[in-house]
């Protein structure tokens, strides 16, 4: 073999002997793929989770209009009972002054007619008198029995209206939990997204640097083999110099800032004073669902609605919107909103809140608790 050709399978056997690291690329689409659904499945739960937030508004308005059809049946009954209790002793009066005067009496004014037409009339007279007391009576005692019966039936709705309020209160606080533990798996793919991209673009570098290196490592083998038989033959040795470039990638980095921003108000104690005041007013009025009557029967929101009112404020009737609609606080003050998931109360200071718990209860003074937060409107 002349020396041409051993330059030549030299060349080729250095190329093959050249070993350009194979590395596992990273499932980069895979990853994307698996966000996507996580993703698509936060939003199927976010809508579910309006659904649910939805009925519980609704069921709201129906418990307000229940509650103030109870208060009203309240206020029939009572009329319904004085009107007996005033039919009762007119009858009472009418019956002692006719034990008085004796019963002859009614006798004598029926003798003394002139005429038997003036006898049946007087006769007539008389009867008509007790027979309109007993019916006055009997309607007013018939009219209670209606009312009572209606209590009863608004109290079996408001009770099926409040364990329906528990259920979707339940399922929302499901949601929420699972929604957000949805968020963190999104994130959690996020970050391995980022790490897969990162890998895959360290691993590409490597491999063009492998690349480079080889082939620079064959130009030299070559030009070594060049020169050697060109010493061999004797003849004028001429040497190229070989020149490689290399160059790096100008790498930009820019830093974001960002910019915070924060609104001041104004506290108008005066109003959040009357506030306090007006809360203070209503304790131990009983808790009625859609209650907003003060004095007479109140919810939470219809508590936190009225207090507002003698303030001069006007806010939303409904806990959501109450809770969602006000300028959220971190550093609460007398006067502030306290929050929970549908419910409401006044803040008073020192951790207490003044509110209307639930059926059964009244209004009155608590400790703050669970998770909760604060908004206010003055």
């Amino acid at each position: 073999m002349n020396k041409l050709g051993r330059v030549l399978l030299t060349a080729v056997i250095i190329g093959t002997l050249v070993v350009t690291p194979v590395l596992a690329a990273p499932d980069i689409e895979g990853i994307r793929q698996q966000k996507e659904e996580a993703q698509n499945q936060v939003k199927s739960l976010q809508e579910e989770l309006s659904g649910i937030i939805s009925k519980i508004d609704t069921l709201e308005a129906e418990l307000i209009e229940t509650g103030e059809a109870y208060l009203k049946a309240t206020d029939d009954l009572e009329e319904a009972e004085l009107k007996e209790k005033e039919q009762y002793a007119k009858m009472k009066l009418r019956i002692k002054h006719m034990y008085e005067q004796g019963v002859g009496k009614d006798l004598e004014s029926i003798l003394e007619a002139k005429s038997f037409a003036e006898v049946l009339s007087k006769a007539e007279y008389i009867q008509n008198i007790h027979n309109s007391d007993r019916k006055m009576l009997g309607e007013y005692q018939e009219t209670k029995k209606q009312i009572v019966k209606l209590k009863e039936t608004i109290e079996k709705e408001m009770k099926k209206l409040e364990e329906q309020q528990k259920e979707y209160a339940a399922a929302k606080a499901n949601l929420n939990n699972v929604i957000e533990a949805k968020k963190g798996e999104v994130a959690n793919l996020e970050q391995e997204l980022q790490a897969a991209i990162a890998q895959a673009e360290a691993e590409r570098k490597a491999k063009e640097e492998a690349e480079r290196k080889a082939r620079e490592e064959a130009a030299r083998k070559k030009a070594e083999q060049e020169r050697e038989q060109a010493s061999a033959s004797g003849g004028t040795s001429s040497s190229g110099g070989s020149s490689s470039n290399s160059g790096q990638k100008p790498s930009n980095s820019g830093s974001n800032g960002g910019s915070s921003s924060g609104n001041s108000g104004t506290n108008n104690q005066n109003a959040a004073a009357a506030i306090v005041n007006a809360a203070y007013s209503q304790l131990g009025v009983p808790y009625v669902w859609g209650g907003s009557r003060p004095g007479k029967g109140l919810d939470c929101s219809g508590l936190t609605q009225y207090c507002h009112r003698v303030a001069g404020i006007s806010i939303p009737r409904y806990s959501g919107d109450q809770s969602a609609q006000g300028r959220s606080v971190s550093n609460p003050q007398p006067g502030d909103i306290f929050c929970q998931p549908g419910h409401v109360g006044i803040y008073i200071g020192g951790g207490k809140v003044i509110h209307a718990p639930e059926p059964g209860d009244v209004v009155k003074i608590s400790n703050v608790w669970g998770n909760h937060w604060f908004v206010r409107y003055w």
